[in-house]
């Protein structure tokens, strides 16, 4: 893959080397067939003419013979023909050829060959300078060979200097979709669900509010859709229903974006009365009716959960409400904990889950209602509380005075005028 690398060191005048080379690719065919055409003879006359460009072209053409090429001579034999590519002015026209072959099977090595192919492959992204969109059609190429051979791994690091190399090669919303589709493409056949879905995103928020009703754009969005739906651990569908693309849905395709609000917003009971009116829904888009039936009852209970003024809920509730046996529920409890979808405890012995912390799938009119009830509940309480503790107040500062007046004197209580408290009272002003 790609490398801080953008040297070839090869010795020779350019002449020599196209005529090395050409010798070269005439012993490779003549293993495979006797009456081949020899490249050197059609080359040498060019290169006497001063005909750089079309020698080479004619050399790049009948390059693709090198994947045949011995294991041990093929890394050079492709570096020499990188080296003169480089030294046209043109070598813009050459390089996707070469590209081309390298996404071809290497026959000479099939076990070893995607490494081979992917390590030319690097060399020829970190020859060329960074804002060069050639680099674009070389990491497509790239992509190709993962994709045949399986080795997702080797770009997943990569993938970090992807925004940096699209900023760089000024590429227009139609040639990043092409490209965040083919990761994604890569990513799906590793099994990587995640990165898959991301950029499946990725290349949907390409797609202009003026295209977002095409075919094209719909069939994506369908694709990111039955993506989603059928990713065991993706549960926020926000990121779908903020696309023009998606929405378009609800026009073109009313019975799919159905399927989204329900997953978005509504209960289970909702969810099955979606497919007693459309049996053959799932069957038809190839979705896994266990899949979705376990991610809609996790979403049940997320939503119960958050609606839910007391902040706790009784067995009997979670169990009619996921439609599922009373001795199931703490193990739907401690999967919907599991999936972040809800924090509490479980109290075995009240059967109940209480609530620590609940996030509402989405917030519109409904939830705001639901808000303003429970600030109207908060502020009820909190009035209460701040009359319990203003009439404790009053009853300190009244069992304080009592106190206070219980040391008192009688003739203190009368003014002053008499009793041995104000004769001591009088003592005391004398002596000071």
């Amino acid at each position: 893959m790609p490398a801080p690398t953008n040297t070839l060191l090869i010795e020779g005048t350019f002449e020599e080397l196209v005529d090395e080379l050409a010798q070269y690719i005439d012993d490779v065919r003549k293993k495979q067939s006797e009456d081949s055409a020899l490249l050197r003879s059609e080359i040498t006359p060019l290169l006497e003419q001063g005909s750089k460009d079309e020698a080479l072209r004619r050399l790049v053409t009948g390059s693709s013979i090198l994947n045949s090429a011995p294991e041990k001579e093929f890394t050079a034999a492709y570096n020499l023909l990188i080296h003169l590519v480089r030294q046209s002015p043109n070598n813009d026209k050459f390089l996707p050829k070469i590209c081309q072959n390298l996404s071809q099977p290497i026959t000479s090595s099939p076990s070893n060959g995607p490494g081979l192919a992917l390590s030319i492959l690097s060399t020829i992204f970190n020859i060329l300078p960074p804002s060069n969109d050639v680099r674009y059609h070389v990491f497509l190429a790239i992509l190709r060979v993962i994709r045949s051979s399986s080795l997702f791994e080797t770009l997943r690091p990569q993938l970090k200097s992807l925004d940096s190399w699209v900023a760089e090669w000024d590429t227009d919303a139609e040639d990043q979709r092409t490209l965040y589709l083919n990761i994604a493409d890569v990513a799906a056949e590793a099994g990587d669900a995640d990165e898959s879905y991301n950029y499946l995103l990725r290349a949907l928020r390409t797609i202009p509010p003026a295209e977002a009703s095409t075919e094209e754009s719909q069939q994506l969005s369908i694709r990111a859709l039955k993506a989603a739906l059928s990713h065991p651990s993706h549960f926020d569908f926000q990121d779908l229903t903020a696309l023009d693309s998606i929405q378009a849905l609800r026009t073109s395709h009313p019975t799919h974006f159905e399927v989204l609000e329900l997953f978005s917003a509504e209960l289970l009971d909702d969810y099955h009365d979606f497919l007693t009116t459309h049996s053959e829904f799932l069957s038809s888009e190839s979705l896994r009716e266990d899949v979705l039936e376990r991610k809609m009852r996790l979403l049940t209970l997320a939503s119960i959960a958050a609606s839910s003024a007391t902040r706790s809920l009784p067995y009997a509730q979670i169990a009619s409400a996921l439609q599922v046996p009373s001795g199931d529920v703490e193990m739907w409890v401690i999967d919907v904990i599991r999936a972040g979808l809800v924090e509490g405890k479980l109290s075995q012995l009240n059967k109940t889950f209480l609530i620590h912390r609940s996030t509402y799938r989405v917030f519109g009119e409904k939830q705001w209602v639901e808000v303003s009830g429970r600030l109207d509940t908060w502020r009820a309480s909190l009035e209460g509380v701040l009359a319990v503790v203003k009439g404790e107040r009053e009853r300190m500062v009244r069992e304080t005075e009592v106190a206070e007046n219980g040391f008192k004197g009688p003739g203190q209580r009368d003014g002053g005028r008499g009793g041995m408290g104000g004769a001591r009272r009088r003592e005391i002003d004398v002596l000071e």
